[in-house]
């Protein structure tokens, strides 16, 4: 019997001539759980694309290994059939099915054309009563938030009896709760014998699931190791290729007077009628201060930051004051002027322009700031980019680099900025390193340190706890559309945050 369930030897992935992998070695034993980290770009999806057919033999080198046999996967049907399922960091959804359908899309019980809707439903709130989703299994998909979602993409996955599960990211959009559900089902599957392959940037879950633990760095194997053995200081140091001494930046604030205040903000539910999701708060932020926003996903978090900017204008009620005078902002122009700035959660859908540069992206917002009357003066165009692109340490080969082919930290330290080269005064910022590697985390904690600590004040909305902890000056609990909690740095605790998003 084969001592590893899948190999995959020698892999070699080229794009444009350029390797994404190279020479890539990856074993896998039944029934163990892999964790596979590596900064953006390192080549993990790369991968894993090639294990679940989207890339097939010819496009890459190299041998794959099941069952001690050779094989060739050549289209995701192969894979499939083999037993090889992925759930995917990007929420795949029909949001006009019911859940039901979703969760069983390609898998509907019944004979022929005809569905057995009676069994379909039965068995649906059986699983969505294990996940603990309080749905209806009739009800559309488009009403569960994107971490029902994530969960239901779970369970379809391992409702086909997989031999092997691939995970990438399964946690962005998960409350801790809902990780909780999630290990439990990936514990229940290991005992089953289910082999599983999990991605992520986040270290405690990988030292709380997997077995062992393997490193892509620059598109080759740097290390693979039991879980036990290898301490989370060498493995960033794998996955970086250098020492990060300190995740987090180890500095005090000095917080000074009151800058930016609301009060009585009140914000209408996005899709159920005559309900608030944000329901009469009021709370202030200080010069040289981060204000951490916590709650569970769906609590309304998001739409806080979305209404304090006029993203958000119809149905919301609120009184903004700045310096203690009041203002207005009925749309984004509004704050802009005001020295606000918003670097939103969904950076792929609304913080980027993907075919522009790199360049352009950073100057977008500040067209207008630069020197020339009828035509923009390339020259100081580009010496403000260079400074940017300096300052912010961005890995790419120039200002020309086209935003589309950077790293995910990449693109979010050209979103920051766009941001950073209108002087702002208050940046709000929505999930700041949602699906970046460790590396480029602590490159950014490192800027938002700056930041403040040059004065600018930061209104901040996190779900990794860690970071709201570590990050926040002061922290705010949202739960029921209300102010549940607040702590100040020396109160801020996973425990107090969690009694308050559930209170």
């Amino acid at each position: 019997m084969a001592e590893y369930l899948l190999e995959m030897h020698n892999v070699v992935k080229k794009f444009s001539g350029i390797p994404a992998l190279r020479n890539v070695n990856m074993q896998l034993k039944k029934g163990e759980i892999l964790g596979i980290c590596g900064e953006n770009g390192a080549g993990k999806s790369t991968l894993m694309k090639i294990l679940s057919g989207s890339y097939v033999f010819g496009e890459y080198e190299g041998e794959i290994i099941f069952e001690g046999k050779p094989i060739q996967i050549t289209s995701v049907r192969v894979a499939e059939n083999l037993g090889i399922e992925m759930v995917y960091q990007e929420i795949n959804m029909v949001l006009d099915l019911d859940i039901a359908e979703n969760l069983n899309v390609g898998n509907l019980p019944g004979k022929g054309l005809l569905v057995d809707y009676k069994t379909l439903y039965k068995e649906t709130q059986k699983i969505l009563d294990y996940i603990k989703i309080d749905a209806s299994p009739r009800s559309k998909t488009r009403n569960l938030n994107s971490g029902q979602m994530q969960m239901i993409s779970l369970m379809r996955a391992s409702i086909k009896n997989p031999r092997i599960l691939v995970l990438d990211e399964p946690t962005s959009a998960l409350t801790d709760w809902e990780v909780d559900i999630l290990m439990s089902v990936l514990e229940e599957l290991r005992q089953e014998g289910v082999s599983c392959i999990y991605i992520s940037h986040k270290l405690e879950e990988i030292y709380r699931i997997c077995d062992r633990v393997m490193v892509l760095r620059d598109g080759e194997t740097i290390s693979c190791n039991e879980i036990g053995n290898i301490k989370q200081e060498k493995l960033i140091e794998d996955m970086v290729g250098r020492r990060i001494e300190n995740l987090y930046p180890q500095t005090t604030a000095r917080t000074g007077d009151e800058v930016f205040r609301v009060e009585h903000l009140s914000i209408p539910h996005p899709t159920i009628k005559d309900k608030n999701i944000i329901s009469d708060i009021s709370f202030n932020l200080k010069k040289g201060e981060i204000l951490g926003i916590g709650g569970l996903v769906g609590s309304g978090r998001s739409e806080i930051l979305g209404a304090l900017f006029g993203q958000i204008v119809r149905g919301v009620k609120k009184d903004i004051f700045i310096d203690g005078k009041q203002v207005i902002v009925n749309k984004p122009r509004d704050a802009i002027g005001l020295g606000i700035g918003f670097v939103t959660e969904e950076r792929k859908r609304n913080g980027i322009i993907w075919m522009l540069s790199i360049k352009d992206n950073m100057l977008v917002a500040s067209l207008k700031d630069i020197p020339g009357v009828l035509f923009v003066d390339e020259k100081t165009e580009k010496t403000i980019a260079e400074k940017a692109f300096v300052q912010l340490r961005i890995k790419a080969p120039g200002l020309h680099t086209k935003v589309i082919n950077l790293s995910g930290g990449n693109q979010q330290k050209v979103v920051l900025s766009k941001w950073l080269l209108k002087n702002l005064r208050i940046l709000f910022i929505d999930e700041p390193t949602k699906g970046i590697d460790v590396g480029s985390k602590a490159e950014i904690y490192k800027l938002l340190s700056e930041l403040v600590l040059g004065g600018m004040s930061v209104l901040m909305v996190s779900s990794d706890m860690p970071e709201l902890i570590s990050m926040s000056d002061r922290c705010i609990v949202i739960n029921n559309g209300k102010i549940t909690g607040e702590f100040n740095k020396n109160e801020i605790s996973s425990e107090a945050i969690m009694a308050a998003a559930i209170r």
